[in-house]
């Protein structure tokens, strides 16, 4: 049996928030489907070089009301990172809550603004223990 990964699917409540929280990410927009009799909009967003791996934003126009309120019901979204700690410090000064900081220079969590959980994963070997990372407590849940 062969099998190919085509994309991680999202609902979203507010599309363009969240678009912009994945372009922090250095995800960019590769593909955009707008279906008017279905009332809802696909935005395929991928790192360069790695459009076949995409999440998938589904925002549907009248609202979803069914959205689960934290939005666990997948689990998580995975991406390496070339710096963990650089990242991080780009997502914080952007305003994004770092809610389980990468103390292990290895590791972290955010949340989306639709409350996805998105772990971070440094590329290769982990970095050293370094501060503020290193006695950063965990904010809410991941």
């Amino acid at each position: 049996m062969k099998i190919k990964y085509l994309h991680t699917m999202l609902r979203v409540r507010d599309l363009e928030a969240t678009m912009a929280f994945f372009a922090l990410l250095g995800l960019r927009e590769t593909r955009r489907i707008e279906n008017e009799a279905g009332r809802f909009t696909l935005v395929f967003m991928a790192p360069e070089g790695q459009e076949d791996c995409p999440v998938e934003l589904t925002w549907n126009w009248d609202g979803d009301e069914g959205l689960p309120s934290d939005s666990r019901h997948f689990g998580h979204l995975a991406y390496a990172v070339e710096d963990i700690y650089a990242t991080c410090a780009h997502l914080m000064a952007h305003g994004v809550v770092i809610n389980r900081p990468p103390r292990d220079g290895h590791m972290a969590f955010v949340r989306s603004p639709d409350n996805a959980s998105i772990e971070l994963l440094q590329m290769g070997e982990a970095k050293a223990p370094a501060e503020p990372w290193a006695s950063m407590g965990n904010t809410g849940h991941w």
